[in-house]
């Protein structure tokens, strides 16, 4: 019976996907490397690696505020078939350290000055996987989420509920 059970664990279809992934959001963008690993037949640990690129304008908390950072990601993700295409949801957090540059206006001058910030975000994202040919796969999603600030060491930035719109190109291996 434990050699039968152990073949038929061994006998699912695994997968390997290795891509290129961009995400934007209203304030930024993320290009990034993102690996994927099957653990069952419609279930894969991700991890990311990326460079954060931000321009909050004024909607952080100061009059402008841009700056970018290296970070990554590590997350679920759950296709509802057993072939690692269409429908699939998820969850990830990314990490971030950032450096950004603020500027205000105040009624004396305009005040500047740089904060580094280390950011948790985590959010839960919906996508749909599409196979091209044998072993390319094309994944457009849509994240929601939230970027906290945990530790700032300058004055505080913006942080907040944020959507982000992204899309992935891996080669997927068998």
């Amino acid at each position: 019976i434990l050699l039968c059970f152990a073949a038929m664990a061994f006998a699912q279809k695994r997968v390997t996907d290795i891509g290129l992934e961009v995400q934007v959001y209203p304030t930024g963008i993320i290009p990034g490397a993102r690996f994927e690993k099957s653990f069952t037949k419609r279930d894969l640990v991700t991890a990311r690696l990326g460079y954060q690129i931000i321009d909050h304008r004024d909607l952080g908390e100061h009059d402008d505020e841009t700056g970018s950072g290296f970070g990554g990601s590590v997350g679920y993700k759950h296709y509802f078939n057993r072939f690692f295409n269409g429908p699939s949801i998820g969850v990830r957090s990314d990490f971030w350290s950032n450096k950004i540059d603020w500027e205000s206006k105040t009624d004396t001058g305009t005040r500047t000055g740089t904060s580094e910030i280390l950011v948790v975000q985590p959010t839960a994202e919906i996508g749909w996987g599409f196979l091209l040919g044998e072993n390319m796969v094309l994944t457009p999603a849509l994240a929601f989420g939230f970027e906290i600030n945990v530790k700032t060491d300058g004055e505080e930035t913006g942080e907040g509920a944020i959507l982000l719109a992204g899309i992935t190109a891996a080669y997927r291996f068998q």
